[in-house]
């Protein structure tokens, strides 16, 4: 009886799919082109500069060697850098350098820096619609960084940019595959429940398939529909 049960359930699930299969169809591509031309025409595409910098000890501290305990002490400095990196007197000394043309509100939303676990280097990273303007930013703020952690830490560490910033050839985002492959799976999904609403909704009796499977009556004849 429960085979029974579960092998209706199937039948009942394949003829709701087949009898609204063009409803899915066209949802599904429907939100699939959406996605596209969202991602190709619509959203402009965003630009990533990056550079990292390592913090290590000063080269007049008297020490001939490194030890543990220094690499330790400046893998955590490297938090305290990040700090100033993100402050707002680095970000106005930024848009100073900028020229204004870029708030200080808007460079904390598109300035992130981020110290790397387990290492002395910290990343500083910009985000723009522009290429250029990312590489600008993360330029600025690099000089406007060293100059204040000089200011306010002056016994921290040594300051030494490792990788300069590259200028940035291809968008971080949007991710236009993924975009398209998240609609579609989206409009699927949608597309198929909307069906089982409308078909739970639906309860009028319009095909011979229907007299078979609700009313469970031998089907003895066809009135075809007449033309006008």
């Amino acid at each position: 009886m429960q085979e029974e049960e579960i092998t209706l359930d199937l039948r009942d699930f394949y003829y709701i799919l087949k009898k609204r299969r063009m409803l899915i169809a066209i949802v599904t591509v429907v939100c699939t082109l959406v996605a596209g031309i969202l991602s190709f025409f619509i959203i402009k595409p965003t630009y990533e500069a990056t550079t990292t910098i390592i913090i290590g000890k000063p080269e007049s501290d008297g020490k001939d060697s490194t030890q543990y305990n220094d690499v330790m002490m400046y893998q955590n400095l490297v938090k305290t850098y990040a700090k100033i990196a993100s402050s707002n007197t680095v970000m106005e000394s930024t848009s100073n350098k900028l020229k204004g043309t870029i708030g200080v509100g808007e460079l904390k939303k598109k300035i992130s820096a981020a110290p790397q676990e387990g290492t002395q280097i910290l990343q500083i990273t910009g985000q723009s619609k522009d290429p250029k303007q990312a590489v600008n930013m993360v330029n600025a703020v690099v000089q406007a960084f060293v100059s204040e952690s000089k200011r306010v830490f002056p016994t921290g560490g040594d300051i030494q940019v490792m990788d300069k910033v590259q200028f940035p050839d291809k968008p971080i985002k949007p991710k236009k595959a993924l975009n398209m492959a998240i609609a579609f799976f989206v409009g699927l999904m949608a597309s198929v429940g909307f069906s089982f609403m409308l078909e739970c909704m639906d309860n009028t009796i319009k095909t011979e398939e229907d007299v078979a499977r609700y009313l469970d009556m031998p089907i003895i004849g066809i009135i075809p529909r007449g033309e006008v």
